[in-house]
């Protein structure tokens, strides 16, 4: 119904509203990587904080190269699953070093020639509290240069990290915003001054304002959703090669360390939902620009 109401102003004939489409497809289109990239980011940080939670990770001072050392790791084990509220404590084997080290060094190197820390994988009780501060005395008393981490230093700068994109990403969409109702606005008084002697007739035989704004908003309304579903689609476009690109090729490897491009499905609606946005926002903004302008005639 919305594209094919017919409209007494000749508003289609005329090249008002000519680059209002492309303009508004460009701002629905870099909303969209904005709000894409917002999402992937917000659901990476998420997955990790689940990952991480109740989680630790002690490190022991690197051995000599190809020495092995592993009285220090049964020192550290032996602690570890006596202390109340540890769950479990296995040490890393080569086999998951080099999986860790692989989007680094790639998959041909040999471990056990380089003086790499030995890593412990510690859980613990989500619900127990531990004395971590203890924990981490006894360690070090026992293995000198043991350290415990907590990821929670790394995760605290992660989520401030999220906080800072997700903010620039909403600066982007208010930008963004603000430079189409800009563009809604100056097609709309041009068209205004295009038709300006048919609506100065209407407005003197009695048309009503609302009459004649409603004219401008439901063309800046086709405008705005055949602009928007354009740049919708070309952000999906992009958006799905950016995902195909982190999973074949050479990009494999680097890959590894990036978030994966994925989040709720119903997080993604809102994607779809931003032509829709683009369209009442345009036909708002035609709305009033017009009921304003009328306001000046006599």
């Amino acid at each position: 119904m919305i594209f094919r109401a017919r409209l007494d102003l000749p508003l289609e004939r005329d090249g008002s509203g000519r680059f209002l489409p492309w303009i508004v497809a460009l701002m629905v289109y870099l909303a969209s990587l904005a709000l894409a990239g917002t999402l992937v980011v917000r659901d990476a940080v998420m997955r990790w904080d689940r990952g991480l939670s109740g989680t630790l990770t002690v490190e022991l001072p690197a051995a000599s190269a190809g020495i092995r050392d592993d009285g220090a790791v049964a020192s550290a084990l032996r602690i570890l699953r006596s202390t109340p509220g540890v769950v479990r404590a296995d040490p890393f084997d080569a086999e998951r070093t080099a999986e860790l080290l692989a989007p680094w060094l790639g998959t041909n190197v040999d471990t056990a020639d380089l003086p790499l820390p030995r890593l412990i994988d510690v859980q613990i009780e989500p619900h127990l509290e531990v004395d971590l501060g203890a924990l981490a005395q006894q360690l070090a008393a026992a293995v000198p240069g043991a350290q415990l981490d907590d990821h929670r230093r790394w995760l605290s700068r992660v989520l401030r990290a999220a906080l800072a994109i997700e903010i620039v990403a909403g600066v982007i969409v208010a930008l963004v915003g603000l430079a189409a109702v800009t563009a809604v606005i100056f097609a709309t008084r041009t068209g205004l001054a295009v038709h300006q002697g048919i609506v100065e007739v209407l407005h003197l035989i009695g048309a009503r304002d609302g009459y004649i704004a409603r004219q401008f908003e439901q063309h800046a309304l086709r405008l705005g959703i055949k602009g928007g579903l354009v740049g919708l689609v070309l952000a999906i476009v992009t958006i799905a090669g950016m995902a195909a690109a982190t999973r074949v090729g050479a990009l494999d490897d680097a890959a590894r360390v990036l978030p994966a491009l994925r989040a709720p499905a119903i997080e993604w609606v809102l994607l779809v939902l931003l032509p829709l946005a683009a369209g009442l926002i345009a036909m708002l903004t035609a709305r009033i620009t017009v009921l304003r302008a009328l306001k000046r005639l006599p």
